[in-house]
């Protein structure tokens, strides 16, 4: 922001907090003489003949008392709405796909009637765009559906918040065009994830299959996966070699931009414009970066972070990371009949579960996972064992060398334990006014069934000729019979649109909020990896340290990227969504920045894209 439009916005600020208080002070001195007048129960300290010796009687005790204190709190919580009014809004960008395409054929339209080559009823998806144009709760109750499940949540994006930014200061940048050369590496990364559900990630670097998978992407012109440099590509026998994993823990991407060791982030540089998307990177896709996210921390260590699989002491109890997953090679929708039938808003939800509870060890395990978790149920755990372990919170807390004193309330385990669930909510909502009312992205689910259509001649599409030529869309193909994305559930993907994620934006603001209250260079002790059969936990034996920060960024993105493994999510859905709850948790965490008594220099945290900033 150029500094003129800076000072600009700080005098629009200053000016209606001034104007703001004064109409408060006005106000409340009249209520405080009409109480009286009616000799109403007031509480002893109101009692006062003007606001003024109301103010005097409280500064007695801090200003913290009285009319004092309504005045403070008055006054706090109006610069923060002030703050956000005049906040920049961005101009809210789509793709465009639904403005070319007159048959919607590339966007979310599963739940609403479709022909026999799964395009939808045109007249149907008005009757969507209707609703979300008027925004009248009627017009949703007459969305045209065409089986027995509902859309998911389409008013959400709208709901109100009195805290953190409102979702129209925020934004996603347009998710890749249908046609393009980019979508069609995320498809054939979709297809190589299903084919490699059963197989542990720890054997990747040995499995057939995962190598044909890295050969394919390699030949992806825009695939924007994780890649290492040719200096740190890793020695054969191992997936991660030692010079690999020193290159990942210093750098994820090449060319990441030179940063400041910390810069104070305010609040105009944080929401009101649309984000760069994520480019892709250079070097090459192997075994050890397969399926990985693009943050600081994903490619140091095993797969799976330690937060999936360290027990979690609540209280009394102790919760085992061993979980009820499902049973190996069942996958669903991968008959054109089903599949057709799942988009006209039909399905089956009953599925076979594995009895013998496991540790995640492949993309079976971490797909359930993520199927039916609490959406902040990850990061609540990682919260859980970062406590329990006695992991040093960071140093701007204003407890870290008091000698008197220790956090609770604020600053303390019951702080986090409530701010770390709390941004998930506003995050939602975020989210979902991306996903209804600017992007409407179809899933996976949905462009497998066009590819399926184009290859078998049935219609023609405009389908980049790189997946088509990939050996993944073969290999499926020969394992199923049709080109359908075979899915990890037997209802397939939700009934809201892809992008952003869902997952991906809550993970995003709550490991923020972790990331800001621990010290993220605390290497964590004697690290785990689960067994083959997922029955044991084994010591990592690998060579590199496991942080704080590098293992919840981790975290982050295995929970984006297992919805990815599900086949119900895209990578640039995971990779863009992570930032918007990043940008949710920061947006919050400046607003509370004036709730506190203690001396506090703001909440400093290391962003998903590598530099280091200060909130406040």
């Amino acid at each position: 922001m150029k500094r003129s439009k800076q000072n600009h916005y700080e005098n629009q600020v200053r000016e209606m907090l001034t104007r703001s208080r004064r109409e408060f002070l006005r106000e409340a001195g009249g209520l405080t003489a009409a109480a009286l007048a009616a000799g109403a129960g007031v509480p002893v300290l109101a009692q006062e003949s003007s606001v003024t010796r109301g103010l005097n009687a409280a500064a007695d005790f801090g200003g913290v008392t009285g009319a004092a204190r309504a005045v403070k709190a008055y006054d706090q919580r109006v610069q923060a709405a002030t703050l956000q009014k005049f906040l920049p809004l961005p101009e809210p960008l789509n793709n465009g796909d639904e403005d070319r395409y007159a048959l919607r054929i590339a966007n979310f339209t599963k739940a609403l009637p479709h022909n026999n080559l799964g395009e939808v009823d045109v007249q149907a998806y008005n009757s969507l765009l209707n609703a979300l144009k008027t925004a009248n709760p009627d017009d949703y109750e007459r969305i045209t559906l065409g089986g027995t499940v509902k859309l998911t949540n389409p008013q959400g994006g709208l709901g109100l918040d009195m805290e953190g930014p409102d979702p129209m200061h925020l934004a996603q940048p347009p998710a890749p065009v249908f046609s393009s050369a980019e979508e069609a590496g995320e498809m054939a990364e979709n297809y190589w994830m299903a084919l490699l559900r059963d197989v542990n990630f720890l054997d990747y670097d040995t499995n057939a299959v995962a190598a044909a998978a890295v050969t394919d992407l390699n030949r992806f012109s825009d695939f924007r996966g994780p890649r290492l440099s040719a200096r740190a590509l890793p020695t054969r026998g191992s997936s991660f070699g030692a010079a690999a994993e020193a290159d990942a823990a210093r750098l994820t991407a090449e060319g990441e931009p030179e940063t400041d060791p910390q810069r104070t982030l305010a609040p105009e540089q944080n929401v009101g414009r649309v984000p760069e998307r994520t480019t892709a990177m250079q070097g090459r896709v192997t075994t050890g970066t397969l399926f990985r996210g693009v943050t600081p921390g994903d490619l140091v260590g095993p797969y799976i972070s330690q937060f999936m699989w360290l027990d979690a002491p609540f209280g009394a109890e102790t919760i085992s990371r061993r979980m009820r997953t499902v049973n190996a090679g069942v996958d669903y929708l991968t008959t054109y009949s089903a599949w057709l039938s799942a988009q006209n808003g039909n399905g089956v939800f009953s599925y076979p579960k594995d009895p013998t509870p496991r540790y995640i060890r492949n993309g079976r395990d971490l797909s359930e996972w993520v199927h039916i978790d609490v959406l902040f149920q990850a990061y609540f755990n990682a919260m859980l064992i970062l406590l329990g372990m006695g992991a040093p919170f960071d140093k701007n807390n204003p407890y870290d060398k008091a000698r008197t004193q220790v956090g609770f309330g604020t600053f303390g385990p019951p702080h986090i334990a409530a701010l770390v669930s709390e941004v998930a909510t506003r995050a939602l909502k975020a989210v979902w006014f991306q996903k209804w009312y600017v992007h409407r992205r179809l899933r996976p689910e949905e462009f497998a069934g066009r590819i399926h259509n184009h290859v078998t001649r049935a219609a023609v599409y405009p389908i980049h000729a790189e997946i088509l030529n990939s050996s993944a869309l073969t290999e499926v193909n020969r394992k199923y019979g049709t080109s359908l994305l075979p899915m990890a559930f037997p209802e397939g993907c939700p009934t809201h649109p892809a992008y952003g994620a869902g997952h991906a934006t809550v993970a995003g603001a709550c490991v923020t909020i972790l990331k800001a209250w621990f010290d993220e260079s605390y290497v964590l002790p004697n690290p785990v990896a689960a067994s083959a059969d997922g029955l044991t936990l084994q010591p990592y034996n690998g060579t590199a340290s496991l942080t704080v920060g590098n293992e919840l960024n981790k975290l982050a993105s295995n929970v984006a990227i297992g919805r990815n493994i599900a086949g119900v999510h895209w990578r640039s859905d995971a990779t863009e969504s992570l930032k918007l709850g990043e940008a949710v948790a920061i947006g919050v965490l400046q607003d509370f920045k004036g709730c506190y008594n203690e001396k506090f220099d703001g909440f400093s945290l290391t962003k998903f894209d590598g530099p280091r900033v200060l909130v406040g």
